[in-house]
């Protein structure tokens, strides 16, 4: 197996990971060219599982400006997700420590991380791993689906 950035021809397999993880959204949709982009964007990481079937896991990282300490900033890891056939082999803490060890090299402070509700597997992974999921609470607004938020005048 195999950790790396993705590239162009992982599009597909990325989208099926990402189908299998928010099953009915058919919103989702994984444009090669993005990827393609991604590739050498220095603030955002889409890093791939891949072993000789193929890509079987995928992570996105986001390396976001701070103004809390200093030049530092922080990393947000997001649409984690492990084929369902390959979980339990390693890839989730290898694909979670690839991620880790670039957050480290951007010299962020903090990895965060939002995960459904109902993923109560998932949420004992990353304990597993390190992550605190008691002391603080994540919140999401949906803005392809939401109407806008006005200013007052």
């Amino acid at each position: 197996m195999q950790i790396r950035r993705a590239r162009r021809g992982d599009a597909r397999e990325i989208e099926s990971l990402y189908r299998a993880l928010v099953p009915g959204d058919d919103n989702i949709h994984v444009d090669a060219r993005r990827i393609e982009a991604l590739e050498s964007d220095p603030t955002n990481v889409v890093l791939v599982a891949q072993t000789e079937e193929g890509v079987c896991g995928t992570a996105f990282l986001t390396i976001c400006l701070d103004a809390m300490y200093g030049f530092n900033p922080y990393g947000v890891v997001e649409n984690i997700v492990i084929d369902g056939s390959m979980q339990g082999k390693g890839i989730g803490r290898a694909l979670i420590a690839a991620v880790e060890a670039e957050a480290r090299a951007a010299q962020c402070t903090k990895l965060m991380l939002l995960s459904a509700v109902q993923r109560t597997d998932a949420h004992r992974f990353f304990a597993r791993l390190g992550f605190d999921g008691e002391r603080k609470r994540g919140f999401v607004k949906y803005l392809n689906s939401t109407p806008v938020l006005r200013l007052p005048a």
